[in-house]
């Protein structure tokens, strides 16, 4: 899993559009790949890309299954959540359909903020963001995701 979520994005560095999404369909376990999660998600930190994630787990209790099965679903929300994605859950194949149009009415319905921080420093180093939303009266409860952070031009 981890070897194809780093070739994803290698791949997404040549894609032209401006917004990209990656949507990873699986369990989170990992099977020996070569990459590990800190790679992984060191990599999707400085990748211009949402991860979005349908996890498709087992509905039992974790008795008998890989260190990497129980941190699986963990591992997806983490890389999702990272670039201001989401994962979703399925215990159920039947589910994946419903899951897959949920994600597709999010990807429609983004609005792209953009801002210029106070620290101009070339420096290179990670900057955590937070956004904070002062909710209008008379609209529904706002859902606010974004990328938690990036990675400053380095000169």
């Amino acid at each position: 899993m981890l070897d194809a979520a780093e070739m994803a994005l290698r791949e997404m560095k040549k894609a032209k559009n401006p917004r990209k999404a990656i949507l990873i369909v699986s369990d989170g376990g990992d099977n020996n790949s070569r990459y590990t999660s800190a790679e992984i998600q060191s990599l999707v930190r400085e990748a211009d890309v949402q991860i979005y994630a349908m996890g498709i787990f087992e509905p039992t209790i974790f008795i008998g299954l890989s260190k990497e099965e129980v941190s699986g679903p963990k591992l997806l929300s983490e890389l999702a959540e990272q670039t201001g994605g989401r994962a979703f859950t399925a215990s159920d194949p039947y589910d994946l359909p419903s899951v897959a149009a949920r994600i597709g009415i999010e990807l429609r319905n983004q609005y792209v903020l953009a801002y210029s921080p106070k620290n101009q420093d070339k420096d290179g180093k990670y900057r955590r963001v937070e956004v904070k939303v002062t909710e209008p009266a008379g609209v529904p409860s706002l859902k606010v995701r974004w990328r938690l952070g990036y990675y400053a031009p380095s000169q």
